[in-house]
């Protein structure tokens, strides 16, 4: 029977409702105001921003229900927390400001382009000419007046480079259609566009101090402790840096303690690095990956449904799907990515024979054994089956303390359980415990200014025994800008919180395993304190603080 979508609507929560026109309208400013390095941009999402915070103030707030509660405290974080990050993209584009002024300038054509404004093809060539001039005047000034840090260098280089692609979409758009703009405008431009690619390269080499053709250089951008600190704020965590590593260095100690313990099962007393490399050889040949990554996902879901401990839908079992790593994204993902989809690192015929070797080992069976429930069943992929069909609005909540938190949690309740029973086998879930540990360490100490790029990649070899071309990749996946400061410690200090709760919880007899993981997953994405407060029913304020010490 059809019901009218007025009465649908009707029954939906008014903070879901307030929630989803929200990110749709967060959603519509960044589609029309797509130009990161336009400062229209930044204002019109600030101004966003600040009218949402205005909307919300005026929720009455204790008319709401204990779920909406939840929902008003998780927007009131999130919007403090896009105003936080408006906040340092602005001192960071302070820093690079210098390096390349114009970018305003060149920024401005394209947004006259998106709000279909008239233009006047000899003026814009007037502009392009005179910005190339400007870009000539910088490069003749780089290492004397004009001088940066590298990693400032190294960030305004990749932002000349953005430019230079939005210059092309910007080009493309007249070109051909306008017969005017090519008269006055091709030359002009591609004029301006040598130029940019010169002096973008003058930059990476003698600021940034990167050879031409080191594509693979690992610089990264310090964010500073303070940063750090806001960003723990918005997520829950009422811990300092300096208190997550010693938590970290608390796990690792547990981990060489247990992997001694499993090198002296295999006879080779306590060298767990000699054990360690012993495991690495274990790896399948070259064309068999997929067949154990299946072998492995089906005894994963089975060792969950035999001890009940959580609804594996049967859609979720038949729909995951399986495809291979390019070489090329095996340099910033050396092992799986998951959903869905699990995506499987192992060799190509294009790598050289070190990188074949690299890979083999890196993604050996025991290893894969522990990455495979991780990114599949209890891990990534069952989470992305409840996220679309259970509180979907909540998604604007992401998090990498629930989203992977989640998946490293269970590798700590299937050792728990048995899941490893030989030597081999609970090496690989050691070796990745203790990766989680050392994420904490060389991510925190990086972003604090502790620790460079080498030296993380050198204590993931050193510390944990990873093949250097796989901690390389795994170094350049943490500081290529693609995830935020946190995303890499979020494995093992969400876990712990999960850890944490399922004490609190089920060890004290309040749920069954089942109940309660079945109620995480359909609460959806948040900080892992408002789930710990949906699922203790514990009451909400309007200005709710984070205080939960989930570790001691």
């Amino acid at each position: 029977m059809f019901t009218p979508l007025i009465a649908t609507c009707m029954l939906i929560p008014p903070m879901e409702n307030l929630i989803r026109e929200f990110v749709a309208d967060e959603s519509a400013i960044r589609r029309a105001y797509a130009v990161r390095l336009s400062k229209r941009q930044s204002s019109r999402l600030r101004e966003l921003y600040q009218d949402w915070q205005l909307r919300q103030s005026q929720v009455n707030f204790s008319s709401l229900d204990e779920e909406s509660k939840v929902d008003f405290v998780l927007l009131k974080n999130l919007l403090t927390k896009r105003l936080r990050e408006l906040d340092l993209q602005a001192t960071k584009d302070a820093e690079t400001q210098p390096l390349h002024p114009f970018a305003e300038k060149l920024a401005a054509l394209e947004e006259s382009r998106r709000n279909i404004e008239d233009i006047n093809p000899e003026g814009i060539a007037k502009t392009l000419t005179d910005v190339t001039e400007e870009v000539k005047s910088l490069k003749s000034q780089i290492g004397k007046k004009l001088k940066a840090p590298k990693v400032v260098a190294n960030r305004a280089t990749r932002e000349i480079q953005e430019l230079r692609t939005i210059l092309q979409e910007w080009d493309k758009f007249y070109s051909g259609y306008d017969p005017m703009f090519n008269w006055w405008v091709t030359d002009a431009y591609k004029k301006l566009d040598q130029e940019l690619s010169s002096y973008a390269a003058d930059l990476r080499q003698e600021l940034a101090g990167l050879k031409p053709d080191d594509e693979d250089a690992i610089v990264g951008s310090p964010v500073g402790r303070d940063a750090l600190l806001a960003d723990l704020d918005a997520e829950m965590i009422p811990y300092s840096p300096e208190d997550l590593i010693k938590i970290a260095d608390t796990e690792f100690a547990w981990c060489e303690k247990e992997m001694k313990k499993a090198s002296q099962e295999l006879g080779f007393g306590d060298n767990w690095k000699q054990a360690l490399e012993h495991v690495k050889g274990l790896h399948v040949a070259p064309g068999e990956q997929p067949s154990l990554v299946r072998k492995l996902a089906v005894e994963a879901v089975k060792f969950l449904e035999d001890r009940d401990l959580l609804t594996v839908p049967p859609i979720a079992k038949e729909t995951w799907r399986i495809s291979m790593m390019s070489p090329q994204a095996q340099k910033t993902n050396p092992f799986f990515l998951g959903g869905e989809m699990i995506i499987v690192s192992y060799p190509t015929d294009t790598m050289s024979y070190d990188e074949k070797l690299m890979s083999m080992r890196g993604n050996n069976q025991f290893f894969s054994r522990a990455t495979v429930q991780h990114e599949l069943i209890p891990g990534h992929g069952l989470q992305e089956y409840y996220e679309t069909r259970y509180r979907p609005y909540r998604n604007a909540f992401w998090t990498p303390f629930w989203v992977e938190g989640w998946a490293l949690y269970w590798e700590m309740v299937l050792w728990d359980l048995g899941f490893a029973q030989k030597p081999e086998e609970k090496i690989g879930m050691l070796f990745w415990r203790m990766h989680r540990c050392a994420r904490i360490i060389f991510s925190l100490k990086f972003h604090l200014g502790e620790m460079t790029p080498e030296q993380c990649i050198d204590f993931l070899v050193d510390r944990v025994g990873h093949e250097r071309a796989n901690a390389e990749g795994e170094v350049r996946r943490s500081f290529s800008g693609d995830y935020p400061p946190l995303y890499q410690l979020a494995y093992m200090i969400g876990g712990l919180q999960f850890r944490a709760l399922h004490h609190e919880l089920v060890d004290s007899g309040k749920m069954s395993n089942r109940d309660f993981h079945d109620a995480i997953l359909k609460e959806n994405q948040m900080p892992v304190e408002m789930v710990r407060a949906i699922l203790t029913h514990q009451p909400i304020s309007k200005d709710f603080q984070s205080a939960w010490k989930f570790s001691h």
